[in-house]
């Protein structure tokens, strides 16, 4: 394997992962199917946007 091949299945985890915790956060505050799959499509975007906007 050379490096670049690394580093695209990394890249690919990350996308993988942020969708995921997208998910999962969406789901814990909406209770939304439909608000969880727009906000895993956006994935890393809305992690980070819940992340600076969160109160606490």
């Amino acid at each position: 394997m050379t490096t670049s091949s690394h580093s695209g299945n990394a890249a690919k985890a990350g996308v993988g992962f942020g969708s995921a915790l997208a998910i999962t956060i969406s789901w814990s505050v909406n209770k939304s199917i439909l608000w969880a799959i727009l906000h895993g499509i956006f994935s890393w975007f809305y992690v980070i946007y819940y992340a600076l906007t969160r109160n606490g």
